[in-house]
């Protein structure tokens, strides 16, 4: 977890590369906190992904499993997110569930790759869950939702 403080944060992405054997961790969101988190594990020698548009581990706070940044307003606020991410020293962020133009404006003003999930085709790189395109929807929430970027089999 790395909700409580910055540093339980850096000493649970510690445990998860020396344990885990993982390479870097993928924080959700980019308020003050999340920033100051993504800065102190950058400066501690571990690599950050960041994560901004429909963040499933706040999805609640979003108003559940929906498209993001669909007006002016929360697409420049989108834009915003992934430059301070990128000047807090992430090294990619993941952009998810918001409009093409979205995906691709925010790709064309920020240094760092983008990996677009459902956030259209300009992108620097692109993901398909795999729960999402096999309809493996445990959660009820997610069973209310069929992302339109998914063809379901």
């Amino acid at each position: 977890s790395y909700e409580v403080s910055t540093q339980e944060a850096q000493r649970n992405a510690y445990r998860l590369l020396k344990e885990g054997g993982m390479e870097a961790v993928k924080l959700e969101g980019a308020d003050t906190q999340r920033l100051r988190t993504v800065e102190t594990l950058v400066k501690g020698g571990i690599a950050v992904m960041g994560h901004i548009g429909l963040t499933p581990q706040s999805y609640s706070t979003l108003g559940g499993f929906r498209a993001q940044g669909r007006n002016a307003k929360q697409a420049v606020d989108l834009i915003r997110q992934a430059k301070l991410l990128e000047m807090a020293g992430a090294f990619a962020t993941v952009i998810e569930c918001v409009p093409d133009e979205v995906g691709m404006i925010v790709t064309e003003e920020i240094n760092i790759p983008t990996i677009g999930i459902g956030a259209g085709g300009y992108t620097s790189g692109q993901v398909l869950v795999y729960h999402d395109l096999l309809g493996m929807m445990q959660h009820p929430h997610h069973a209310k939702v069929s992302p339109k970027f998914c063809k379901q089999f």
